[in-house]
């Protein structure tokens, strides 16, 4: 009887539990994770979006954690606003070490392009391919679809010391633009004297 008794204590604990906890821990799979819109949040910075919970690197890409030591990393809207149009993009193949700072990604635009720096440090574990089958969703979604790779991070705390840090992210953009800005209209210029 009291076998009974402790079996179906624990049984009235286990289901108080489950009862109160089955809201907190829905599984997420990775489909739905790619998929879903990852901006929570973002300022306008002369026209340029810049999402709050993104981290920087200042070669223009950003990185997202989607666990501890998994990140998804991309080119910011910057870069993609250089270019008209893209024809293709250069990314590195599954199983790649990529090196934080680095080039790891070429942009190209006729016979124009851009080196484009990781900013992770880790092994290439995902390849954006729809990315590579339609480069334009750089344009049109760089924080989204516009991804490039996932890169697992053995050192997550060093790739994050290496990154713009948050309170500085706006003010680092602006400026950013500033430059671009002042420099586009020359190579704009450069092009059509080159024709």
């Amino acid at each position: 009887m009291t076998v009974i008794l402790i079996l179906g204590t624990f049984l009235v604990f286990i289901l108080i539990d489950f009862f109160f906890h089955r809201k907190a821990a829905k599984p997420i799979s990775t489909e739905a994770t790619a998929a879903a819109p990852m901006l929570l949040s973002a300022a306008s910075i002369e026209g340029i979006m810049v999402p709050d919970q993104l981290r920087y690197h200042s070669g223009h890409t950003w990185l997202s954690n989607e666990r501890p030591e998994l990140a998804r990393i991309g080119a910011d809207a910057l870069i993609a606003k250089t270019f008209d149009h893209i024809d293709r993009i250069e990314i590195p193949k599954l199983g790649r070490w990529v090196r934080q700072g680095q080039k790891a990604f070429t942009i190209w635009s006729g016979d124009q392009h851009i080196d484009v720096v990781s900013p992770a440090e880790g092994e290439i574990t995902d390849v954006n391919t729809e990315l590579l089958r339609e480069p334009s969703l750089l344009l049109q979604d760089p924080y989204g679809r516009g991804w490039m790779v996932k890169v697992n991070m053995p050192d997550a705390d060093l790739v994050e010391r290496n990154l713009l840090p948050r309170n500085i992210v706006r003010t680092w953009m602006r400026e950013e633009i500033r430059q671009v800005r002042a420099v586009r209209p020359l190579i704009q210029a450069k092009a059509v004297n080159q024709k």
